[in-house]
Parts: C-alpha cells; sequence; structure tokens
C-alpha cells in the first residue's frame, strides 16, 4: 500500500478563529467539524480536496501547549503552501489580511515569498517551475 502524509498537527488558540482564517485568507476547505466532547473538536482543512497534507487544527489545551502556538519550526518557514498562480494567489492573500514578509523572488525550484499565518508560523507562497 502506498504511503502518504494525510495530516499535520497545527496547533491554535481557539478552533473558530483558526478555521475562519485559513478558510477567508488562504481560501482553504473545510473537511471536517466533529464535536469530540469536553471541548475538543476534530477539524481538518486543507488547500484542495484532491491535494495535499491536510492541517489537524487542535486546541492548545494546556499551558505548554499555548506556548508553543506560532512557534511550529522554531521562527523558520513550517509550510509550503504551492500554487499555478503565484500573483493572483499573492494579491488575493494580501487583500484578505495575510501579511507578506518579503517581496516575491525567483529562485532556482520557483517563485516564492514568505508569508505569517494568524499565529505567526511562516510559511512558503510557491509557484514551482514546471
Amino acid at each position: 500500500m502506498p504511503q502518504h502524509i494525510a495530516l499535520v498537527t497545527y496547533l491554535v488558540r481557539d478552533y473558530d478563529e483558526a478555521l475562519q482564517w485559513f478558510q477567508n485568507a488562504l481560501n482553504f476547505t473545510l473537511f471536517e467539524n466533529t464535536d469530540m466532547g469536553g471541548g475538543k473538536r476534530w477539524v481538518v482543512v486543507g488547500p484542495d480536496p484532491c491535494s495535499g497534507a491536510r492541517l489537524l487544527l487542535a486546541k492548545a489545551a494546556e499551558s505548554q501547549q499555548t506556548a508553543q502556538v506560532g512557534k511550529a519550526a522554531g521562527g523558520r518557514v513550517a509550510f509550503f503552501l504551492h500554487t499555478d498562480n503565484f500573483e493572483h494567489k499573492a494579491k488575493t492573500m494580501t487583500k484578505a489580511g495575510v501579511r507578506f514578509l518579503e517581496p516575491s523572488r525567483q529562485e532556482a525550484y520557483g517563485t516564492v515569498a514568505v508569508f505569517e499565518d494568524l499565529y505567526g508560523n511562516r510559511w512558503d507562497l510557491l509557484q514551482p517551475k514546471t
């Protein structure tokens, strides 16, 4: 059986705040939102129903977890969002309030720019070279 990474845990302060940001700022799809009881939910979002890993939004439940919200990769880029139209995607994200930390640049692997999510995690918006 082939393997693939299906879900990556993404720590959030609040389910609804994070869900709203991913849907509005990145145009992600909500795939599942199930109440697990005790204040826990199984919330899965992702960019496309047909490709890539999805994020499992996990509410920080204790002070140690809360301290890690926004520190997914210790200040490095943690996530890579691919697009086939960099200029259009960057423009719509900017209109939605996403903060890019740099102008776009050309690299050997494609067009890229770093942006921050609502918690300060860094992402690459990347249009790979074909």
